[in-house]
């Protein structure tokens, strides 16, 4: 490992070596990328910053002068710049003026004075009383909560398919074991729509416990089925103490180039390698550079593998299979479009989530926060070719337990909608509008009308695809008064201990900062080797129970009815007021 650590170091080196010469070689012909304000909201440490990728030939200065801040700004939230430089589709983070604000006040040191440390006596006395008072009180309700659970009806939780007993337990603040007690289960894997009694806090329901019938209450309200324990269905474990990986990637072009971002993802591989050897799982991590040669792939050089990582695109995916079968289950990592081969190739394994299954959750979103009273419509382009978002939107909402209506116009006909797209709104509960297209100027003339209904006192809440958060032409405010939902494959929460973890890692080995190709190089390689590791040669049988959520991806894979396997782990986020975004799950 120390090896290949090395040998990217020393990759590095030359490709900041030669950007160094191209820059001096370009002269006066250099001319800066234009920089935009970055549209993406992070929170840093409870401080609201932007998280700027940089672009070619962007520059310290230019950055900082767009964002209104000055360089020592952007190196004191980045520390790594001043040895690395700027590197292309990094993620660098860019304080806001309130960032900046909070961060100087920080810094200020505090007056205290004579009656500013009497006041503080005198607080800590009260708080001290408080304190007793509330462990009284808590011991009372703990009396009251005891009597009263003799009295309790038991509640019911219908999983659904994207949850796991982690989720569920922290939904109620009941501990997984209580769960499984209550419910008799012998392991963590859950069924779809499979009902669970959830205890109250304190309250001990054994498995030979008799539940009545009449004292289920289900959350949220439907149908009571009968209650079976579920057996776990893993087998063949035999955990292994070293795994062998492969890595199949292009890395150069054909002059010689490196190709930066599958370097980026090979980086993050090497570290989550690193990271798993601390914890005591060891892995011969196996690295094919399939375009330094014209026959890249080999039944010799693939024996032995545990699990093949890549390659990228569908016609290398293809060249993979006519030479192994399908016999030996290869990873896609990284092209959404490689989905298209799980129809035919059973040992194909697609991490990008389809686009069609984070419309699904969507719904499901909506569907799991409608209440009595809400208003659903979706919103459609007239005359627009039929596409993969409006037939699966439609199909889903068709699907659900959700009435709604169907409102479409077409863009020239955008300044005449508001009394028409009122009508089909409640002035009284919430308004839950389904946005299906993917058309940057449609998009973005819906959101300008109904963020006109929003100054009228309409209630309204955005579910949308997740492409919409990349269109440069709509105002990012409008997502925020609007509270967008968006369900998405990928998404990196920077508040997120182990995500800190990482950033530290990665810039303290490579000196730079990691772009989103980087993230999904760990994601990938750390899931799939503790994966390998915790169920040695059976874990192709077990990886519809090893559900994770890794840095910047869910792993929720699947075997599909005909064909491969997909993933349908998907994030959630909500554009909220003060410019941030909230990580769901």
């Amino acid at each position: 490992m120390k090896i290949f650590i090395r040998h990217i170091l020393r990759t590095a080196l030359t490709l900041a070596v030669s950007a160094a010469v191209s820059n001096v070689a370009a002269g006066q012909d250099y001319v800066s990328t234009p920089v935009e304000i970055s549209k993406e909201k992070v929170r840093i440490d409870g401080k609201i910053c932007y998280s700027h990728i940089v672009l070619e030939k962007q520059t310290l200065y230019s950055i900082s002068k767009a964002y209104g801040i000055s360089v020592d700004d952007i190196y004191r939230f980045n520390p790594t710049l001043k040895e690395t430089g700027l590197k292309k589709n990094s993620i660098i983070i860019i304080p806001s003026q309130e960032a900046l604000k909070s961060e100087n006040a920080i810094q200020q040191p505090a007056v205290r004075d004579e009656m500013t440390e009497k006041k503080e006596t005198v607080r800590k006395d009260a708080a001290k009383d408080t304190e007793n008072t509330v462990k009284e009180d808590k011991k009372e309700d703990k009396k009251i909560e005891k009597k009263q659970q003799k009295e309790r009806t038991h509640r019911i939780h219908i999983a659904k398919w994207y949850e796991d007993l982690d989720v569920i337990s922290e939904q109620y603040g009941v501990s997984v074991a209580d769960i499984m007690a209550a419910n008799n289960l012998k392991g963590r894997k859950l069924s779809k729509r499979q009902k669970l009694i959830i205890p109250y806090p304190g309250e001990v329901i054994t498995p030979a416990e008799e539940v009545k019938e009449d004292t289920l209450r289900v959350e949220p309200s439907v149908e009571i089925a009968e209650i079976a324990g579920q057996q776990d269905s893993i087998v063949n474990v035999q955990p292994k103490e070293k795994i062998n990986a492969t890595i199949l990637l292009p890395l150069t072009e054909s002059d010689g180039e490196p190709i930066r971002n599958n370097m980026d993802f090979y980086c993050g591989a090497l570290l989550a390698v690193y990271d798993l050897a601390n914890e005591g799982i060891n892995c011969n991590l196996n690295v094919h550079d399939i375009h330094s040669n014209d026959t890249p792939f080999s039944l010799e050089s693939l024996t032995g593998s545990d699990v093949i990582i890549g390659p990228v695109s569908t016609a290398d995916l293809t060249r993979l299979f006519n030479v192994i079968g399908d016999n030996t289950l290869v990873v896609s990592p990284l092209d959404p479009r490689a989905e298209k081969l799980t129809h035919s190739h059973s040992s194909m394994i697609q991490i990008p989530t389809p686009q069609s299954t984070q419309y699904h959750d969507l719904v499901t979103w909506l569907e799991d926060d409608y209440v009595a009273g809400d208003r659903v419509v979706l919103i459609t382009e007239k005359g627009a070719r039929q596409t993969t978002v409006t037939t699966v939107m439609k199909e889903a909402l068709d699907s659900s337990s959700l009435a709604y209506n169907t409102f479409s116009y077409s863009i020239l006909e955008g300044r005449d909608i508001s009394q028409p797209l009122t009508g089909l709104m409640s002035l009284e509960g919430k308004n839950r509008i389904v946005i299906a297209s993917e058309s940057e100027a449609f998009v973005n003339d819906v959101i300008r009308n109904l963020n006109l209904l929003i100054y009228n006192n309409i209630d309204i809440t955005i579910y949308a695809p997740s492409k919409i958060r990349g269109f440069e032409t709509i105002e990012v405010e409008n997502l925020h008064k609007t509270s967008m939902h968006v369900s998405l494959a990928y998404y990196i929460d920077y508040d997120d201990p182990k995500v800190k973890d990482f950033l530290l890692k990665y810039r303290a080995l490579y000196n730079t900062e990691p772009n989103q190709f980087a993230f999904q190089g760990y994601d990938v390689a750390r899931y799939f080797i503790e994966l390998c590791s915790k169920y040695g040669d059976g874990w192709k049988e077990n990886i519809g129970s090893h559900d994770m959520n890794m840095l910047q991806s869910t792993f929720n894979i699947r075997k599909k009815e005909i064909g491969g396997y997909i993933n349908e782990g998907v994030r959630r986020i909500v554009y909220e007021n003060g410019y941030s975004i909230k990580a769901i799950r």
